[in-house]
C-alpha cells in the first residue's frame, strides 16, 4: 500500500473519531449523566455511530470485513437501525442471548445514544461485558 493511501486512511479515521467524540458530548447537558437511552439526535438527524466511550464502560471493536448491522432486536430479522464500519470502537451496555450467528448466540446492546443490538460474533471485546438485567 502506498504512503499516500495510508496517510489518507489515517486522516479519515482521525476525522471520524473527532466528529464522533464531539457528537455525544454536545448532546448531553452539562452535569447530566450519559445514558444509552438518551437521544443525541434531537433534530431528527442520525446519531454518530462511533461514540466517545465513557471511562469504565465496556467497549468492543468491530472486526467484521464489511459494515456491521445494528438491529432493533438480537436477531438479523429485526429492523435495521444503521451500521458500524470495521475497526470502529463502540461502547457496549450489556449482552443477551439471541439468534445464532456463525456459532455465537451472544448479541451486544450498544451503550451509545442510539441503542440497538450487534452480533457479538463480529465484535472483539476490549473489556468484560455484563449480561443485561431483565
Amino acid at each position: 500500500m502506498s504512503r499516500m493511501r495510508t496517510g489518507r486512511r489515517v486522516a479519515s479515521a482521525l476525522a471520524v473519531l473527532v466528529i464522533a467524540w464531539a457528537g455525544p458530548l454536545a448532546a448531553t447537558p452539562a452535569g447530566a449523566a450519559w445514558s444509552p437511552a438518551a437521544s443525541s439526535a434531537a433534530d431528527g438527524a442520525p446519531a454518530p455511530r462511533a461514540a466517545k466511550v465513557p471511562v469504565g464502560e465496556p467497549r468492543g471493536k468491530v472486526v467484521s470485513r464489511i459494515t456491521l448491522s445494528i438491529r432493533e432486536e438480537p436477531t438479523s430479522r429485526s429492523a435495521y437501525l444503521g451500521g458500524l464500519r470495521p475497526g470502529t470502537v463502540i461502547p457496549l451496555f450489556c449482552k443477551v442471548r439471541g439468534e445464532n450467528v456463525d456459532g455465537n448466540t451472544l448479541w451486544y446492546l450498544l451503550g451509545d445514544a442510539r441503542p440497538g443490538y450487534v452480533a457479538a460474533r463480529y465484535v472483539e471485546n476490549q473489556s468484560p461485558v455484563p449480561f443485561c438485567r431483565r
